[in-house]
């Protein structure tokens, strides 16, 4: 149990610092503008801007003007991911105390129900991310393929695929946390034993033995003994 809570803490941890990373990344949607030789221009996005780079490597930014003017779906991704990165912190901290090998949060089955919080705070979190990048992947993907769609098409950026795998290590790492709890009750039970017939029937032995006998001698006259 304990080397199981370890490796659900590093799995955590792990994916929490690639949801973090994938929130400032720049390429959540990419496209280029090829021409006979070189790239002549590269478009992309993410949560906070749009650039475009040119084939010198010099970018020209611009920032979203106003978050209340923004379409839907970059709205709820950006709120789905500053939740995602919230939770893994508060995950990580009930994660910590919850572990078998600190020294922090009380008796055993109180750290096995604090690292099972930990765990759904992390598959909470984790859900968060995947959907915010799959929310984005299904936009870019739907401009992608429609044939009415005329404005410039995006391909999915390097940002989505690290969202996914941070969300899978906090989902996996979240499940085997929960799965401790489980296995500390389990263990609990095995290290229970019943020993109260034979506390009991050796108190009684012990009682009797202490006793004295108090019973009078018996005397036998000569005829008993023909």
């Amino acid at each position: 149990s304990t080397s199981a809570e370890i490796i659900a803490f590093l799995l955590t941890i792990s994916g929490w610092v690639l949801v973090s990373s994938t929130l400032p990344t720049d390429y959540w949607k990419v496209s280029t503008i090829d021409g006979t030789v070189i790239t002549t221009a590269t478009f992309w996005a993410n949560l906070w801007k749009t650039c475009v780079t040119d084939s010198t490597g010099v970018s020209n930014c611009k920032d979203f003007p106003s978050m209340l003017a923004l379409d839907g779906y970059i709205q709820a991704c950006r709120g789905l991911m500053i939740s995602a990165v919230c939770l893994g912190f508060f995950g990580a901290v009930f994660g910590l105390v919850g572990m078998k090998c600190t020294k922090v949060g009380g008796s055993d089955q109180t750290k096995a129900k604090i690292a099972c919080l930990a765990g759904l705070i992390f598959i909470l979190s984790g859900l968060c991310s995947m959907t915010s990048c799959s929310l984005y992947a299904n936009r870019i993907t739907s401009e992608f393929f429609d044939p009415s769609f005329v404005a410039q098409k995006y391909e999915l950026g390097a940002a989505l695929f690290i969202g996914w795998a941070g969300a899978s290590l906090c989902i996996i790492g979240g499940i085997i946390f929960c799965f401790s709890i489980g296995e500390n009750s389990n263990s609990a039970r095995r290290g229970y034993a019943y020993n109260g017939a034979t506390s009991v029937m050796s108190s009684r032995t012990k009682v009797h033995n202490s006793v004295p006998d108090k019973t009078p001698p018996k005397h036998f006259d000569k005829n008993a003994y023909v």
